[in-house]
């Protein structure tokens, strides 16, 4: 399926890709965010202003996939490739354990390097961080403002591994100008300093002759520990005393303060004459962390499940791309062709200036520029969501069709709704005619039982069934044999996922009470020790 709206001319092409200077690329990435919070997809009573009116005035992704986990996810979007021939298919790393995303692998800034971008990561990285080469400004980044792990403390910046062991220390700073730790952002509000950060280096940019690659990795919406693990200033907050739940009262100060933080860079790029020659890619990682799960209270309603599952809460995500270049003035272009984190590599490396045939040609990732530009086809036909083989559990989509096997997983296996959601709110969103309103028909008495894929396969039609009410394995097994067989033939191409023990060499007691870089790639000892996951 192509866009819904013929906007955009062909010339358009020639208009975006000889400008005098290739155009700016930021990526702000919102970790976990619930499909249902945010205004345009009317899933929540959250108000994001900012971001809607951008979407308004963008190219809005309606079947755009993401992984379940951050570190599966951002090693799809930095790479290309599924995470399945990264051997990062399990699950996120945590603090102490010796592995991340392999030394061999070439990344987005490494890409843009090579077509004369300033690159700069902002935030999270999670993608490893056991050897200084695993860490952001050794990895093509020129910049990096951020931290190593997961997660971290809205304002102390003290990071809680929850999965590290009774051999390993749970609690270390975590946060980093470059490769050294940065104590003076201690107090700060997370979300404000990294937006004044990306202010700071768009200001920078202006002066400079390179066009400029921003890597803008908030922290928010996650859980920063389990002691305070949703935080924002009183000023978002105090927006949401009608909210019944106070958990979703700090959630939705959270979501408002990353409104006001897009709201400013957005500024910030139009101040400096950056914004006509920019491109903004909106984008979560993984779907929200619904009903408790990690301390959150997101909404991904009405889709089913939500984050670490493989159902379409968990991996069907909220973006969008906004840019002057694609002239998109209101209503959006939405597209409801297949899209997936894979595809921003090629994409954005077409969008830059460059030739997509110089990319390796093993990459996962379509490029979709024409796409995004002259309102043509998605080129993409299927997605791997995943496969993993120590959770045993594996989902493919291929046309308008969905297989699911295996253990799921997920805090919640059905569709969880938020209390603000009453059905005389249900029943406004319902009359709504906007097309990013997820309608999913009469849900069957038996939508819960009717689909056990750790006994057998399901198989969906989200093209009719965005909601997984309905298990038609039965009655298509065609359709079925066809998807099994696809999911077989991308499972002999996966590489072993890594997933070693935590190492106590890691722990931050050992580091100044810091996360930190703890082998060596040069070393004999620690080749032969650690040598299989560099």
């Amino acid at each position: 399926m192509g866009c819904m709206r013929l906007a955009i001319i062909a010339v358009l092409v020639a208009v975006v890709t000889t400008t005098t200077k290739p155009p700016h690329i930021v990526i702000i990435v919102v970790d976990d965010w619930g499909w249902g919070d945010v205004g345009f997809h009317h899933g929540s009573r959250f108000k994001t202003p900012t971001i809607d009116e951008l979407a308004y005035n963008s190219v809005i992704f309606n079947n755009y996939y993401v992984q379940p986990l951050c570190t599966p996810a951002r090693a799809a979007l930095m790479t290309g490739r599924y995470p399945i021939h990264l051997g990062l298919q399990h699950f996120a790393i945590t603090g102490a354990q010796p592995f991340g995303l392999r030394l061999n692998e070439t990344i987005m800034p490494q890409y843009l390097h090579n077509l004369g971008y300033t690159t700069h990561a902002l935030g999270k990285w999670h993608i490893g961080h056991f050897t200084k080469e695993h860490t952001p400004t050794h990895r093509g980044f020129d910049s990096f403002f951020g931290y190593y792990n997961g997660y971290h403390d809205y304002y102390d910046r003290l990071h809680q591994d929850t999965f590290t062991g009774k051999d390993v220390g749970t609690w270390g700073f975590d946060f980093r100008r470059n490769d050294d730790l940065d104590y003076t952002t201690y107090g700060y509000y997370i979300t404000e300093l990294l937006t004044n950060e990306a202010l700071s280096i768009i200001d920078q940019s202006a002066k400079s002759e390179n066009p400029m690659f921003m890597y803008l990795c908030h922290t928010a919406v996650i859980r920063g520990n389990t002691i305070h693990p949703l935080e924002a200033p009183d000023e978002y907050t105090d927006q949401y005393g009608f909210l019944e739940s106070e958990t979703r009262q700090s959630l939705a100060g959270m979501v408002a303060a990353l409104d006001d933080s897009t709201s400013r860079v957005i500024q910030a790029l139009k101040d400096n004459d950056m914004y006509d020659n920019s491109i903004i890619i909106v984008t979560t990682d993984n779907g929200g962390a619904i009903d408790g799960y990690d301390n959150n209270d997101a909404s991904n309603y009405p889709l089913r499940g939500g984050k670490n599952s493989l159902w379409e809460g968990g991996i069907r995500g909220t973006a969008f791309i906004h840019s002057p270049l694609l002239d998109v003035q209101g209503p959006p272009r939405i597209m409801n062709g297949l899209m997936h984190l894979t595809d921003w590599v090629p994409t954005l490396y077409h969008a830059a200036g460059g030739d997509v045939a110089d990319l390796p040609n093993d990459l996962d990732g379509y490029d979709m520029w024409d796409c995004i530009v002259n309102d043509t086809p998605s080129p993409r036909t299927e997605i791997l969501h995943n496969i993993d083989p120590i959770f045993q559990v594996a989902a493919l989509r291929v046309g308008d069709y969905k297989i699911v096997i295996g253990e799921v997983h997920g805090q919640n296996n059905s569709w969880y709704r938020p209390a603000e959601l009453t059905e005389d709110v249900l029943s406004e969103i319902e009359d709504l005619l906007s097309p990013l309103v997820v309608k999913c028909g009469p849900k069957p008495d038996d939508a819960l039982e009717n689909c056990k894929p750790t006994i057998k396969p399901c198989l969906f039609d989200i093209s009719k069934d965005p909601c997984e009410f309905n298990n038609i394995a039965e009655s298509q097994p065609d359709i079925l044999e066809k998807l099994l067989s696809i999911l077989d033939t991308y499972d002999m191409t996966a590489v072993e996922p890594m997933f070693p023990d935590n190492d106590p060499a890691g722990d931050p007691a050992k580091h100044h009470g810091a996360w930190d870089s703890w082998v060596d790639p040069s070393s004999p000892d620690d080749i032969k020790k650690y040598g299989q996951y560099f």
